[in-house]
């Protein structure tokens, strides 16, 4: 199976899964299916983990055989196989979405549930045009006017995943005071920011809190920012999905998927939120931030 960037990467992952618990089932190891797949070892694995972007239907009805899966079983890992062709409205813009962040992103846009906490910078889903373009122009100094303004874009973009009408993403977040009082660009940009965090505060589906100064470190020990994504439940009642946390650093971030680790990060935000203010305090600052802005234009 080749490589090529594109596709979906929830039906990648829910198909590498379901094909790894049918191999496990049978005893079967990674060596064993590659040798009857006439595949080397590490294209097997790279399909059981979601890695595989381009996927032949063809090869997954054989692998479903070499399993002994029935005829509906096989039909619905294929229907997965053919969802992960399609490709996501966020492919559009190329060469500035790194192969993890595409994996990130197709997390994103299928959850149902994101649970943040960032300690330093508004998250990239709440924030205003000319906030990401402040931040985009000191991070990407030698890209294009138009290459910054396509970053900006699909910021924009992304923030309609919590904003929209129809079944928006539930949010869960808790910003640091800190995140309030850098300055990104200009006390102008500020007060917007501070203003537009308050507003999406006010939606049904959003919890947005502000851990004060005056709280320490809650947990003992600074956890640097993370999401915690979760996903729709299935017509069993399974999630679709299982729960990832993905960690961010000045290089790029990574996924954590052991359920000692994502339950570790569940119980630290938690701690977290405790300590923050409460949902109409954490408003209220916001809006008084955004005033002490625009009194320093």
């Amino acid at each position: 199976m080749s490589e090529e960037k594109g596709g979906s990467t929830l039906p990648r992952r829910q198909l590498g899964r379901h094909l790894r618990e049918a191999r496990e089932a049978l005893g079967m190891t990674l060596i064993e299916s590659a040798k009857l797949m006439e595949w080397g070892k590490s294209s097997v694995q790279r399909l059981e983990k979601g890695q595989t972007e381009k996927i032949r239907t063809h090869d997954i009805r054989l692998l479903c055989e070499q399993y002994q899966l029935g005829a509906e079983r096989t039909a619905d890992l294929i229907a997965l196989a053919e969802q992960t062709a399609v490709k996501s409205w966020w492919h559009d813009y190329g060469a500035l979405i790194t192969p993890a962040f595409d994996v990130y992103m197709g997390l994103e846009s299928s959850s149902r549930e994101l649970t943040f906490f960032q300690p330093s910078v508004v998250p990239g889903l709440l924030q205003t045009a000319d906030y990401a373009r402040a931040l985009d122009s000191v991070f990407f100094p030698n890209d294009s006017a138009d290459e910054i303004d396509r970053r900006v874009q699909l910021r924009g973009r992304r923030q309609g995943h919590i904003t929209r009408r129809r079944r928006p993403a539930t949010l869960s977040a808790v910003l640091h005071e800190s995140v309030l009082r850098t300055v990104i660009g200009s006390p102008k940009v500020m007060s917007a920011q501070s203003r537009l965090l308050a507003d999406i505060s006010t939606l049904p589906t959003v919890d947005l809190r502000v851990l004060p100064f005056r709280a320490g470190l809650p947990v003992g020990w600074s956890t640097g920012p993370f999401v915690i994504l979760d996903f729709d439940m299935d017509k069993k009642g399974n999630p679709e999905e299982p729960s990832v946390v993905y960690v961010e650093s000045f290089t790029g971030g990574i996924f954590l998927e052991r359920l000692p680790d994502v339950k570790r990060y569940r119980d630290g935000y938690g701690v977290i939120q405790r300590a923050a203010l409460d949902t109409q305090p954490s408003r209220d600052l916001l809006r008084a931030v955004a005033k002490e802005y625009e009194g320093g234009r």
